[in-house]
Parts: C-alpha cells; sequence; structure tokens
C-alpha cells in the first residue's frame, strides 16, 4: 500500500476538544475512535503514515454564513484573540502531543531522517505545526520554547487577524486579496522562522501577505492546504499568479480535501467525487509540475468527500491517481517525497 504523508491535520484539535468533553485523548488515537478522521488504526488501514499536526486555537464567535440562492457565501473574519489564552491552549495541545509520543502513539519528528525512519517503522510520524500564531508574542521569546520542544511548520496567520497579519475570510466567490498582507511584526516572524529552520506555510493569509513572504523568505513557497482558485474560487484557494510564483520557488501545494474547496459550487456536501480531487490534482501538477504537487487532507478540520471518509480511505485517492495515469514514481513524490524534499530544504538539512 501507497504511504501517504500529509502536509496538513487537525487531529490534535478533535483530540483536545475530546480531552475537555472528559475522554483521554491518548486512547483516543491510539485504541480508535468513532469520531473525527484520523486514530492510529484507520491511519494504518488507509496507508497514512503521519504528517503535520495543527496546533490551532479555535475562534468562539466564528459564525460560517449560510449560502445563499446562488450557492454565494461571505463569512465574516472572526475576532482576534488575546495571547495568554491562546498560549495556555496551544501549551495543553503540546501536553497532548508530547503524552502521545511517551505511549507510543507516534513519533514527533524533527528531520525528514526521522520522518522516512518512522514510515519504515510503520510508526505515525508527527510533524508539529501551529496554525496562526496567536500564542507567540511579538518579541518571538515563545518561538524559541516552541523550537525546542519540537514545533518545525507554522503559518503565521489563520483566517483572522493577529498581530503578524491578516487571513482570508471563509467567502464564495471572493478573491484571496481580501485585505492587508504582514505586519512588521510578521516580517520579523518570516525571518526569525528562515534562521531557525522553520517551515512558512501560506494558507490562510491574504494574497498581500502571501506576497510579503515571498518577497522575505529564503525558503520554496509552500500552502500547506489549499487548492486552485481557477477551478473552485473561494478565497482560501490560490490564484494562477500565486501558483505561478510557487513554482518558480520549487516550492509546493498540498491538495486540500475540504468539500467547499473542491466543488466548483463550492457547496458543502459530502457528496463530492474522487474525480474531483483527482481534477484538482491535475490542474496543480500542470502549473507546479509533478514536484510541486502534494497532500494536505485538512483531516479533523473539515467535511471530506464521503468516498473517502477518514484516514482509512486514502488509499481510494492513491487509486483514483492511478486509475488517471499516474505512475508509481509520480505517486511517490505526490504522496510522501515531495515534502520530504520541502523540508530538507526548510530545515536546513543537507543533501
Amino acid at each position: 500500500m501507497q504511504k501517504v504523508f500529509d502536509g496538513h491535520n487537525d487531529v490534535l484539535f478533535r483530540l483536545w476538544r475530546r480531552g475537555r468533553e472528559g475522554f483521554d485523548p491518548v486512547s483516543e488515537f491510539i485504541d480508535g475512535s468513532p469520531t473525527g478522521h484520523i486514530d492510529l488504526p484507520r491511519s494504518k488501514a488507509g496507508g497514512f503514515a503521519g504528517g503535520f499536526c495543527a496546533i490551532y486555537i479555535p475562534s468562539d464567535d466564528l459564525r460560517f454564513a449560510p449560502p445563499g440562492p446562488d450557492g454565494t457565501y461571505d463569512t465574516p473574519l472572526p475576532k482576534p484573540l488575546e495571547r495568554a489564552p491562546s498560549l495556555d491552549i496551544a501549551m495543553e495541545y503540546m501536553s497532548i502531543a508530547a503524552r502521545l509520543e511517551r505511549a507510543g502513539g507516534w513519533r514527533i519528528c524533527c528531520s525528514t531522517r526521522e520522518i522516512e525512519d518512522a514510515i519504515k517503522a510503520d510508526a505515525f510520524a508527527a510533524v508539529l505545526h501551529m496554525e496562526g500564531c496567536e500564542a507567540i508574542g511579538a518579541d518571538l521569546a515563545a518561538l524559541d520554547v516552541f523550537y525546542a520542544a519540537g514545533l518545525r511548520s507554522l503559518g503565521p496567520v489563520w483566517s483572522r487577524t493577529n498581530i503578524f497579519g491578516h487571513g482570508v475570510p471563509f467567502s464564495f466567490p471572493k478573491s484571496p486579496d481580501t485585505g492587508p498582507g504582514l505586519t512588521d511584526a510578521g516580517k520579523e516572524l518570516v525571518k526569525a522562522c528562515n534562521r531557525l529552520g522553520i517551515l512558512v506555510d501560506l494558507s490562510h493569509i491574504t494574497e498581500k501577505g502571501f506576497w510579503d513572504v515571498a518577497g522575505i523568505t529564503d525558503q520554496p513557497l509552500v500552502a500547506t492546504h489549499s487548492n486552485p482558485h481557477s477551478l473552485v474560487p473561494v478565497a482560501r484557494n490560490l490564484t494562477d499568479k500565486q501558483l505561478a510564483a510557487i513554482r518558480e520557488s520549487n516550492g509546493i501545494v498540498g491538495l486540500n480535501f475540504a468539500v467547499t474547496m473542491l466543488r466548483t459550487d463550492g457547496r458543502e456536501s459530502a457528496d463530492t467525487p474522487i474525480s474531483d480531487m483527482v481534477r484538482h490534482i491535475d490542474y496543480l501538477v500542470d502549473k507546479l509540475g509533478i514536484d510541486g504537487v502534494a497532500i494536505g487532507s485538512d483531516f479533523d478540520g473539515a467535511l471530506v468527500p464521503g468516498e473517502i471518509s477518514d484516514a482509512a480511505g486514502m488509499h481510494k485517492l492513491v487509486a483514483g491517481l492511478r486509475s488517471a495515469g499516474y505512475a508509481d514514481t509520480e505517486l511517490d513524490k505526490i504522496c510522501r517525497g515531495n515534502w520530504l524534499r520541502i523540508l530538507r530544504s526548510a530545515w536546513h538539512e543537507q543533501g
């Protein structure tokens, strides 16, 4: 079975919520759970070998706008979050990640060698990612601490505003050019990530923010979980101009499984065929080349196609790509190899 290393999931968010509901997040992951998309049994069943596991602080005031008669919607950005409670929640996520590693549920990986070793050992390879940096102050002192604890990837913003920059709303149809880009603090954050060897993710940021990062970073441009705007014009998707810049930097885009980002009508319906996912992969390969396309499922953070359902169904996407004509060497790149290439660069590894 083809092993898939994923560019984005929210399993830590789900486990954190389950912990607050009185369940043990460690056993939820290791023993399996009827909720969500990812746990160890389902991951093994589907060849889901691990991925970027997000530290995401939820917005209590997020209210998704209902679609109008023509299917359009425009969700307002939630208000900015306060630093102290965000840091507390981020530490709870980090605690779950550490407890899972101690219990043998997964391995926290800080190098591509560790990822490769985990996959060979049939262990879940977890890369800690921060989705929106509300837990980090402008002095960036917390960034050093999170890095020491294993953080190796971050997106400066989620779909809201913080001290580092501005995010795009969940809106359809809409351009990603929805507001300002990075703040001065955000520019310093990107520079610090370059120095430390932390991947910078461009998912959720405004188009102006995208170009701000492109003008500063020494890394390839990366969108861990986004799709082509030309196919589905939601604000979260990437324009052809952005895709061209990603290709020029030898960067990468991970296919997002969220149905609202896959369907031409932008609707939230699990009745979304795998052929829609293949169509997006085909488009990305055409714009980026085979070396610039990967998987960024958004499992446990979005409604995904019913044919996939959860991590156990990952092999169905691989089968769909193979049926569409992708060779095993190309599938190796899309499923794992391209992420390893990008991480070697972002993490300052040799070879």
